[in-house]
């Protein structure tokens, strides 16, 4: 079956459309090889058309490593724990003017307030709005890489504190419940990494990123806004703007993505997605 897989790029070496895979069916491990090796050559991976039903949402995730549940519970797909499900639709089967999570409009890489922060994401598109609603990649080593020599020895020397709790403040919630922090505590982590597959170097950054540990506050503050607002500039940015049986995986290690608006209280969004659990950070 593994013949049968061909590979698209998105936007020159950073993403890849993987063609003539059905995700619901189980795969062959020549097939799940060439998926992983696109996947970690390219740092998103997408496959359009599929028709994936929760279980086979799994199933397929687990190919790529073991599934981590995520600490807001709230979020839970029912009888699967390992989705986390984002949906505007009420219980009238409308859409309800509520955004079901508005961290996911911040640049952001999933898990970086872990210890372990995730290795990958994989999200499916159940419902799309007409609209809006895309999400944005960014390619963090691509980034890295553009940044003069001095200035990327100096960010090998800086690690940054990472606070889920802080970071679902300033979009406007209250904040993790008390049993959730005491779960999930502050972590430092270094801002250039490995990315193990390649040994190239990353930015390790998002909205999760609140302070740089010794640097003045707003000092530190400037400092990861400046080094976000060129990891974001166009060059290194893939926009994936979704259909209907979209599943799209990237790589947490060496990606940022965010969310873009849309009319929440007249078009519907539901997607899902599974996590794969990664490893304590190597610094760059």
């Amino acid at each position: 079956m593994a013949g049968a897989v061909q590979f698209r790029p998105l936007n020159g070496d950073f993403g890849v459309e993987a063609l003539g895979v059905d995700a619901s069916a189980p795969l062959d491990e020549s097939t799940a090889d060439a998926l992983r090796t696109a996947f970690e050559r390219h740092r998103v991976l997408v496959l359009r058309g599929q028709r994936l039903p929760p279980a086979a949402h799994v199933a397929f995730s687990r190919h790529f490593g073991e599934l981590e549940i995520h600490v807001l519970d709230e979020y839970h797909k029912a009888e699967y724990p390992e989705i986390f499900e984002l949906s505007n639709i009420g219980r009238d089967g409308m859409p309800n003017a509520v955004h079901p999570d508005l961290g996911t409009l911040f640049w952001h890489t999933d898990a970086s307030w872990q210890a372990a922060p995730a290795l990958a994401t994989l999200l499916y598109a159940e419902q799309v709005p007409r609209d809006g609603g895309h999400t944005l990649f960014a390619d963090m080593i691509g980034a890295y890489e553009a940044f003069g020599e001095a200035e990327r020895e100096r960010f090998r020397g800086l690690a940054v504190v990472h606070d889920l709790h802080v970071s679902r403040q300033k979009a406007g919630y209250a904040g993790m419940t008390p049993a959730q922090r005491g779960k999930r505590p502050p972590v430092v982590q270094p801002l250039v990494r490995i990315h193990p597959p390649t040994g190239r170097k990353a930015l390790f950054l998002g909205s999760h990123g609140q302070a740089i540990r010794g640097m003045d506050e707003l000092a530190g503050r400037g400092l990861i806004e400046r080094i976000m607002s060129h990891a974001v500039e166009p060059r290194f940015v893939y926009e994936h703007v979704w259909r209907p049986g979209d599943l799209v995986m990237w790589d947490n290690r060496a990606t940022m993505h965010r969310a873009t608006e849309y009319d929440t209280a007249t078009e519907p969004r539901v997607v899902r997605r599974t996590v794969i659990r990664g490893e304590t950070v190597v610094p760059g």
